[in-house]
Order: C-alpha cells, then structure tokens, then sequence
C-alpha cells in the first residue's frame, strides 16, 4: 500500500473536517466514570487492578474517555477511603474498651446487617435459601440492635437507678447492665469527662457507660457523616460540569506518586494508539459489545461493459473513504449559518486506520511497537498481507451523548484468489451505568438537605460502617501485598484484560439512544457497502452479486454471532469476578440488536472483555459509602 486509505484533507476540503469530537479526557464520559470511583468501591478496587496493579498489561483503547484520568480518581478516592476507614474502625474499637464493652455489644447486629445483603446476592430473583437466611439475619439483627439501643438509652436516662441497692448495688432498684455503681448519681459532662481519660467506665455506673457508648456512637455517625460530606464536595467542585474541563487544575492528577506519573504516561501513548496490542482472546476489548458482526464473499467475474482493472485491499479502502466523509457534511440549510447550527454527531465522525498486534512473545510492555513510523510500516504491510495476528483496519467511530453512546464500526477486505471478501465489525459502548450517571443528584441533594436529614442519613448507615470499614482495609491491605509480592513489574507483555469503561457500562440503552446507534450504524454501513460496490464498478468488475448478498444480510436483520460478557455488579455490596461466556445468539440470554426491543432475560453485556465480572443484572441501587 502506497498511500494511507484516510488522506489528509486539503485546504479546500474543510467543508468535509466536520466538528472535532469533545477531547477524552473531558468527555462527560470520563466525568462519570470518575465519580463512579468515588462511589463504588467495587469498581475502584477493578480499575486500581487493572490499570496499577497489573503494569504489564497493555490497556484497552479508551474510547471516549482518559483511562489515566480515570485511575487518578480511583488512587485518590482509595487512599481517601482507607483513611475514613480507619478512623471509623477505630473510633468503635476506642468505644468498645472505654465503655467496658457497651459499644461491642453492637458488634455482633451490625456485622449482621452488613453481611444479610452480601448472603442475599445481587440477582433479582435469587433462590430461595438465600433469601430466607437474608431475611433472618437481618431481622435478628435489626432486632438486637433495636434492644441493645433501647437498653443503652434507658441507662443513659437513669431508667434503672434507685435509692436502695437491695440487689447489691447502691443505690439501685434492679441490675445493672454495664458496670458496678461508681457513680451514684447521674453523671455530669466532668465525670464523663474524667472517665474518658482515665478508661475507668468499666468500672462506672451503668448511666455512666451508657452515655459514654451514646458519645462514642454519635462520633461514629458523625464520621460517617462527614465522609458522605467529601464525596459530595468533590462532586459539586472538581468533578463538576463546570470545573471538569480543567485538567491542570484536577488535583487528583497531582496528588499520585512516581508510580502513577510512570503508568499514565504509558496509558495515554498505548490508549489512543493506531497500534492496538490485544489479547488474542478478547482482540476489540474495550470497544463495547459487538453489534451484527457479519461478512460476505463473492466471486470477481469481469464485467461485459469494459475491460477490468486489477484491484487490491487499498484500493477499495479509498474508495470507501470520500463516502464516510460525506457524511460530516450538513444537509442544506438555506445559509452558512444554518448549516453550521446543525448538532448531528454524524459531524463529528472520526475515520482513521488501526492496526491489531498480539501481545503476547513482547518480553516487556516498555518494548512496544509506539515509536515514530512504526505505524505506517506494519499498515502498509498488513492491508495487503492478510495475516491472521496482524490485523488492518479501517475504523470508524461516532460518539454521542457526551461520548457516553459510542458506535465503533470496524471494516477490512480482503481480495484473495479471485474473490471479494469484507468483514465488518461494528461494536456499541453502551452509557455510563445509572448510579454513576445519578452522582451529581446524589451529591446535591446532601448538600442541600436540613441538619435533620444528614442526621438521620448518618444514623442509618452507622450499623454497617464497621464491616464496611473493615472490608476497605482489607482490600487495601490485600492490593497492597499483591502490588508488592506479584511479580508484574517483570512479567511479560499480556493483552488487556478488561476494559474500565465497559465494566462501568449500562446493560442497556435509552429509547432515544436506541435510535441514534441505528442511525449511525445504517448510515456508516451504508457507505461502507455502498464503496466497495462503486470500486468494484469502476474496476470493470461485476456488481449484481455483491449486491443481492448485501440485500439478504439487510433482509435477514443483524444478528450477534458470539460476545464474551464482561460486567459489573453495581448496587449494595457486590463483587467483581470472572465472567462466563455469554448465550449464543438467538437464546434466551443473548441480547439483542438496537432497535430489536428489550429482552428480558439478556444479561449485561457491556463489552467483549474477559475481565472480572458479576453477576449479570446490576441493581440500580446506588451502592454508596
């Protein structure tokens, strides 16, 4: 190949350059996606793994989005996170020795309250045993917690103080449930006061203990509390609309170490890349879910009107190009003016050239093929070659709805012993998951609340503050050793294991978004069929095969050969594992293609990454802190 099938336009075709696309890393997609970290630790702990943790592998094309602004976020909120973690752990561990034991009593219900949502699992209909268990524990717990805090309050109010201490105890008309009667009245602010300092509540009063639990409980509350308060701050200040764009001033960006500084500049050469290091079984990770992936091939017979010509990959490329273009261009609109107004994201069409290479046989992921005119040797060699692990494609991409709704369509010919092959790959981004895309309500609506409610807001998620905290160090501590025992920073080169942004994906579109990937993937394949006849027309070859071929693919739908699930479970405390493979097309399981209708049983496919995974079916309640 001589010349690249994607020309540079000269000065005379600016009608044709369209409007540039919003910049990654200020896509809206990219905003969400890095309140997502804040919000979910679950996704958090994935992107810190993927893209940290595991410095060998190359990672997924991030398109639409800045991967690397997306990890600064997930650092952040992660060392943010442990310390609010720790500082609750301790506060109740504090409470636990200087009230003799009153706060650990509430160890037991709140560990089970934490626990019931983890047994009951995050599927919709899980079976039956896990609910009943869910169901007791929670009611068990809800129920010790409720006596154990009616006991405390009671103590606190001097329910069970007397005058006589027939029972043994001064000064007490029944027993006592925490401690022996140090105080014979009602304490005041002093004898709390003196008893925190010196640890003595377990030898105190039982009011004495009871307030002391009461003062420890409302430190907890105010912890967590205040932790809500963060996250909501960063939502409404550097995540915002407003101050999001401004990428020098992101202060996330500036607060990692020498580790991150060294790892986002791999990300941003390797993420936008021409050269696409793939892993052989997931090549289009980070694309999205395949959408009707098909091919045809049809026999080159000479035409009767003329004398043919010979005709080769490029050709039919370029031919396919001034097309695709054609479609930046505006209807008319009766004015310059006009024309320019028109928002179609169909202007902001990008067509370029890529070129997949295996990962795997690169001793080091430094050693990668990214320097200067490398690209331009393996494309001139793989567009005519064929070759099974070297790949050449013409791509195509359209994003829209803030790039959160990405149509990548993927095109490659191949004319080999007298027939016309094309394959054409389009993949669809689905948008960022609800509970990402509700972080700004969420953020807002704490901010504006009364006292009361934050109040009230606290109280309600004190209970499981603790194994909550206790599970965010321990992930913590668990990422940390893997960081330091596992070997990644001398581990061979490995393929992407799974895209970030397809883990934060939705299961599913909007009506309105449902009708736009349609339109962009008519139109783009449109054109793309639409070149290939005109190049073979004006080769002198025959054209009537090719196109019945193509009037049976539109007559028999698109349909989905095969797509390898890849998702997360996002709601109250799921994980993140390993997927299966998803159900062939045509079975109950498999999705759909836009515009097909809503199927019921399909499970969240937001792309063909083999990367941890839940279970399918993501529950829209928000799994906050």
């Amino acid at each position: 190949m001589t010349g690249s099938a994607v020309p540079r336009p000269s000065q005379g075709q600016d009608d044709l350059l369209g409007k540039p696309p919003v910049h990654p890393a200020t896509s809206e997609a990219s905003r969400l996606l890095c309140a997502g970290v804040h919000l979910h630790d679950g996704y958090r702990d994935a992107v810190i793994d993927q893209l940290y943790v595991r410095e060998q592998c190359f990672v997924a094309p991030s398109t639409g989005f800045d991967a690397a602004r997306v990890l600064a976020h997930a650092l952040r909120a992660r060392r943010t996170e442990l310390g609010w973690a720790g500082g609750i752990v301790a506060a109740w561990l504090l409470g636990a020795v200087l009230t003799g034991g009153v706060i650990g009593t509430l160890f037991v219900p709140c560990i089970l309250l934490a626990v019931a949502p983890w047994i009951r699992g995050s599927a919709p209909n899980p079976p039956v045993y896990r609910r009943v268990v869910a169901f007791l524990m929670r009611w068990y717990g809800r129920l010790f917690l409720f006596l154990v805090g009616f006991w405390v309050l009671a103590s606190a109010l001097g329910l069970f103080d007397g005058d006589s201490g027939a029972d043994g105890y001064s000064g007490s008309y029944g027993p006592r449930p925490f401690g022996s009667d140090s105080f014979s009245d009602t304490p005041d602010a002093s004898d709390l006061g003196f008893a925190l300092i010196t640890g003595n509540l377990s030898g105190g009063s039982a009011t004495g203990a009871a307030w002391a639990a009461l003062f420890f409980l409302a430190v907890i509350a105010g912890l967590v509390g205040l932790q809500r308060g963060q996250f909501a701050r960063v939502m409404t200040d550097e995540l915002s609309r407003k101050n999001f764009p401004d990428l020098a001033a992101d202060q996330a960006e500036h607060a990692a170490g020498a580790r991150f500084r060294r790892l986002r500049q791999r990300i941003r050469l390797e993420q936008h890349a021409p050269v696409i290091l793939y892993d052989e079984r997931n090549p289009f990770c980070g694309m999205g879910t395949p959408y009707g992936t098909w091919n045809l091939a049809v026999e080159l017979r000479p035409s009767e009107e003329g004398p043919t010509e010979p005709l080769d990959n490029a050709q039919i490329l370029r031919r396919i190009v001034p097309l695709l273009e054609a479609l930046r261009v505006p209807s008319p609109h009766g004015s310059p003016e006009g024309a320019a107004a028109v928002r179609d994201r169909l202007r902001e069409l990008v067509i370029d050239e890529c070129v997949f290479l295996p990962a795997a046989g690169l001793p080091r992921r430094e050693s990668a093929p990214y320097g200067p005119g490398v690209f331009e040797e393996h494309r001139g060699r793989a567009v005519e070659e064929g070759g099974e692990g070297r790949r050449h494609f013409l791509r195509i991409r359209v994003g829209g709805w803030g790039e959160e709704v990405v149509v990548t369509v993927f095109v490659r010919v191949h004319t080999q012993g007298g027939m016309l092959m094309l394959e054409v790959a389009p993949h669809v981004l689905m948008p960022v998951h609800p509970l990402f895309r509700d972080a700004d309500r969420a953020a807002h609506r704490h901010r504006n609340n009364n006292w009361f409610g934050k109040a009230v807001w606290a109280l309600t998620h004190t209970p499981a503050s603790l194994a909550r905290s206790l599970a965010t160090l321990g992930r913590g501590v668990a990422s940390g050793w893997k960081l330091l025992t596992a070997g990644n920073s001398g581990a061979p080169a490995e393929g992407p294991g799974f895209s970030v942004r397809e883990l934060g994906a939705d299961e599913e579109a909007s009506l309105f978004q449902d009708m736009d990937i349609n339109r962009y993937l008519k139109s783009i394949e449109d054109r793309v069929t639409g070149g290939v006849r005109l190049a073979l027309k004006e080769a002198g070859w025959e054209t009537d095969e090719f196109e019945q071929k193509i009037i049976n693919i539109g007559a028999g739908g698109v349909f989905i050969g095969s797509a390898k699930d890849s998702a997360i479970g996002i709601g109250d405390h799921n994980d993140i594992r390993r997927s299966g493979p998803s159900a062939p097309a045509g079975s109950p399981g498999a999705r759909k293609s836009p515009g097909s209708g809503k199927d019921p049983g399909a499970s969240k496919g937001p792309g063909t990454g083999k990367g941890p995974g839940a279970t399918p079916g993501p529950q829209r309640k928000a799994g906050e802190k």
